[in-house]
């Protein structure tokens, strides 16, 4: 069997050894990190001993499906597939996997009567063994780039099939993995199918040793916008109808204080916006940065107002005038942000970290401006401008310069936001593929002497 710890040569071998010692001494400090996390967001408290393998419930019945979606973006795109997936396989059973607070949040969501919701253990042999042996799923599905070596090695022993779904690797990525050739060989090796988003993620794939991989498309191409995230903006634009509101959308750590530096650097350029009556709104794109971000802007001088402030409220009446920036603290609203924007600065993008995903954006009919950083969507960032959904810059001045300009050229946000749909249009049809292709995946398994896969 390809991929199998049978065929590994005694280098391969001797490397997964290592790496499973390795892992295990750095369990105490995963330890330390979590309570620390749990401060800000509860959820990392919640079931710690999961991490580790460690189950107090007892064993549910098995044949789950098993999903890991490690965090918020590729628990959104499981929850474009899931529908599809289980009218494909009738009963089918979930078992939801997570590494971070903000996908388990949004996961919970997803379940279904007979669902289960776990995290995923910290990659040692010992606690994906146990992790296996408790849940016992009948198949493994990893959305976009969760390949470890314990866990592949693990599920070929366990012969548990393993899928890397909606798969996308980046040049930086597929380098870096191929400095280690003698963990990423078998990881890669020893997958079961790989679905690409595109056909130079495929290329890159093939490369680390993946053995099936199809391209089928990027999940996120079949988003829909919600009929609560439509009421919800319509109910903000009701106290936002003065202004301009020009979105910062998933900012990491760095780019808050590289626009304030870029926005307070020039002082005609700042009296332009404000003439044009711009309110910014913030988007941080974790959690737990909220705070800190709301303190920068502060100690800036900003007049800075938090959404959370709001409740289930429209904007306060002072937000029309008095406010600069207002900051988006919550979970749960991106398309509403996106929705009353004019247009967004891309978070991710200015700073050499390879971008956020534009294609929620599109889908709300917000142009982007992106900075010089997309290579972790590199081919949907160049279809954005392609299309005219999305201007690349070369940093965050530039950045500012173009929004200037556009929000004194109505013509052009019209033809960009014609521009987002036709990117729609293009990259439509993914999750038919995907669910096609893992239910002849689940029928492929063998059945249990009860007649279950």
């Amino acid at each position: 069997m390809t991929g199998s710890p049978a065929d590994w040569s005694w280098r391969e071998r001797w490397a997964l050894l290592g790496y499973d010692w390795l892992m295990q001494l750095l369990q105490p400090l995963l330890r330390i990190k979590l309570k620390r996390r749990a401060r800000q967001e509860p959820e990392y408290g919640v079931r710690i001993a999961q991490r580790f393998g460690r189950y107090s419930e007892q064993p549910p019945q098995g044949g789950f499906v098993w999903l890991h979606a490690v965090s918020l973006g590729e628990t959104r795109a499981a929850a474009l597939l899931l529908p599809a997936l289980r009218e494909a396989i009738p009963g089918m059973r979930l078992l939801l996997t997570h590494s971070t607070a903000t996908g388990w949040h949004q996961g919970r969501s997803l379940l279904q009567a007979g669902d289960q919701q776990a995290w995923l253990p910290w990659d040692t042999e010992q606690a994906t063994r146990q992790f296996l042996t408790h849940f016992k799923p009948s198949m493994g599905l990893l959305m976009e780039t969760e390949v470890w070596p314990n866990l592949v090695q693990t599920c070929r022993q366990a012969q548990v099939p393993l899928c890397l779904i909606n798969a996308r690797m980046s040049e930086k990525s597929c380098t870096k993995a191929l400095r280690w050739p003698l963990l990423s060989g078998p990881a890669y090796r020893g997958l079961s199918a790989v679905l690409a988003q595109t056909p130079s993620d495929a290329h890159r794939l093939r490369a680390l040793g993946c053995p099936a991989v199809d391209v089928v498309g990027n999940l996120k191409f079949d988003v829909t916008v919600s009929e609560q995230s439509q009421a919800l903006a319509l109910r903000w634009q009701s106290g936002l109808s003065s202004r301009q509101v020009v979105m910062l959308a998933s900012t990491r750590e760095g780019e808050e204080l590289m626009w304030l530096q870029a926005l307070q650097s020039d002082p005609e350029r700042l009296a332009q916006f404000k003439a044009l009556g711009v309110l910014w709104l913030l988007v941080p794109r974790h959690p737990q940065r909220f705070d800190e971000v709301h303190a920068l802007l502060e100690q800036a001088g900003c007049r800075c107002e938090k959404r959370s402030a709001w409740g289930d409220l429209a904007p306060t009446s002072a937000l029309k005038a008095e406010v600069d920036v207002l900051l988006g603290d919550s979970l749960g609203e991106m398309q509403a942000y996106y929705l009353v924007s004019q247009m967004a600065l891309l978070g991710g993008s200015f700073a050499p970290l390879g971008g956020q995903n534009l294609i929620e954006a599109a889908a709300c009919g917000c142009p982007v401006v992106m900075g010089p950083h997309t290579f972790n969507f590199s081919e949907a960032a160049e279809s954005a401008a392609a299309c005219g959904a999305a201007l690349r810059v070369p940093d965050m001045q530039a950045g500012l310069d173009h929004v200037l300009w556009a929000l004194s050229q109505p013509q052009w946000l019209i033809q960009a936001r014609g521009g987002t749909q036709t990117l729609l249009d293009t990259g439509r049809g993914a999750v038919t593929l995907h669910s096609k292709a893992l239910k002849a995946q689940w029928l492929a398994l063998p059945l249990t002497p009860q007649g279950d896969r």
